[in-house]
């Protein structure tokens, strides 16, 4: 099982780019996990990038796909 750091480690924490697909690295009380499906970031919220639902999540990263 990977560990937290090295998840996070393969995930960039920065300012992530407005309206590009990208992966997302969550958290809940039981670990860390991709989302299944690609988000985008957009006026300060995170999305999903083919429904737009806002992601209700604790997100800890991003990367592109």
């Amino acid at each position: 099982m990977a560990t937290r750091q090295y998840r996070l480690n393969e995930f960039d924490q920065g300012a992530p780019p407005s309206e590009q697909p990208l992966e997302l690295l969550c958290e809940d009380n039981r670990g860390t996990y991709v989302l299944p499906y690609p988000c985008r970031w957009s006026d300060g919220a995170w999305f999903n990038a083919d429904t737009g639902s806002a992601i209700e999540a604790d997100v800890l990263g991003w990367r592109v796909p």
